[in-house]
């Protein structure tokens, strides 16, 4: 992670995004107290919706009977 002055990066903003664009962390520093990051953007997931496969998936009553001895043995 490399630090660059305000005054560098405003000289230098294109090479600098591009650096970042390809995965890279540079951190911005007023003299050399650092003030800022740049990272690269990651767009956030989209939040789960409760019951988005109602329709598609059932899970039927077997599903809380006891495993069976073979079962079991498997999951040890």
């Amino acid at each position: 992670m490399e630090t660059v002055t305000i005054h560098t990066a405003k000289t230098t903003l294109s090479q600098l995004l591009a650096r970042v664009e390809a995965g890279e962390e540079i951190i911005l520093a007023r003299g050399k107290e650092p003030i800022a990051k740049l990272v690269p953007f990651q767009p956030r997931q989209p939040k789960r919706r409760f019951g988005a496969l109602r329709g598609i998936i059932s899970i039927g009553p077997e599903f809380s009977e006891p495993l069976s001895e073979q079962e079991l043995a498997a999951w040890e």
